[in-house]
């Protein structure tokens, strides 16, 4: 049955993601915004909202290991899973943003605040008010860097309709955090039947579950030759974790973290961030970078099964 369910699951989540690349666009090319700033707000706040209901609801319960593991394993596949695939998928990969001198930064600023904020073991209220100050301060940053590069013809022909731009939008932020909220539920069933940590639990399924909307709609991007959307996803949906989900969590309960514990796997998440400004700085948009960010995540799940 659960198998059942995970498979309904993944076409709800693929389906979704194509009313929301569609309708994303639309939008993008009416108000003059880049594709990499709606792929780094609205996409990105849209495609986090499955890991702030799981670490938020996982908070509440006192399950401080999920809350954050949720956290820092969405930002391990973010990085190494979906940019990776993005690399291999794409035909070229050349975002018309230089991603190195405008966002680069945002990929460290966030995990770099986290271990700083993680050295007392724990993070508290005030912590949690910090990261949505942080969260404020990049929307700030992306208003005032967004410039309009390329404008799509046939996007711009089309006459648009706000209503049903919205509508259409809705309901494929439905279709994927429904999607994805069922494959969470369904691979998290069958994980504690095995008797699997919950660290293991959040790190791995929970966040590969709250992951795949980034997965499908940033692959989905790729392979439509739309790169800066789904760069934009990635980065924009790391920020949001750390200072949105984090910070809403830590605000409706301190959560207890335990660096030295989970030692590796923070490093992965920071490893994987300094790999990325090292991509955009050298503009490695090519295959050769994304296996190199999938080598890293094969470590991460050798080092959890070992």
């Amino acid at each position: 049955m659960d198998i059942f369910i995970f498979i309904i699951s993944m076409a709800a989540l693929i389906y979704g993601a194509d009313f929301v690349i569609n309708q994303s666009e639309k939008i993008a090319v009416h108000f003059n915004i880049s594709s990499f700033v709606i792929g780094a707000t609205l996409v990105a706040v849209g495609t986090s909202l499955p890991e702030m209901a799981v670490s938020m609801s996982a908070s509440a319960k006192g399950s401080a290991d999920i809350a954050v593991a949720n956290v820092i394993g969405s930002t391990i596949f973010n990085i190494s899973l979906v940019l990776g695939l993005v690399f291999l998928l794409a035909k070229k990969v050349q975002p018309k943003r230089d991603l190195f001198a405008k966002d680069s930064a945002w990929s460290l600023f966030p995990i770099l605040i986290f271990i700083l904020m993680g050295i007392d073991g724990k993070l508290s209220m005030l912590d949690g008010i910090l990261f949505l100050c942080l969260m404020a301060a990049y929307l700030l940053f992306l208003i005032d860097s967004n410039s309009m590069d390329e404008i799509d013809e046939d996007l711009l022909k089309e006459k648009f309709n706000w209503s049903k731009t919205s509508l259409l939008l809705i309901i494929g932020f439905i279709f994927v955090i429904v999607g994805a909220n069922f494959a969470i539920e369904s691979a998290t069933s069958i994980a504690r039947s095995f008797g699997i940590s919950e660290w293991i639990i959040g790190l791995f399924l929970v966040a590969f579950g709250t992951s795949l909307p980034e997965l499908i709609i940033s692959v989905k991007s790729a392979i439509n030759n739309n790169t800066d959307l789904a760069i934009g996803n990635i980065i924009g949906s790391n920020v949001a974790n750390f200072t949105m989900v984090l910070g809403l969590s830590s605000i409706i309960n301190p959560l207890n973290v335990n660096l030295n514990t989970y030692f590796f796997d923070i490093s992965a998440a920071f490893v994987l961030s300094l790999m990325l400004v090292f991509i955009t700085a050298n503009k490695l948009y090519n295959k050769s970078a994304g296996i190199a960010l999938l080598v890293v995540l094969g470590l991460v799940i050798q080092n959890s099964l070992v």
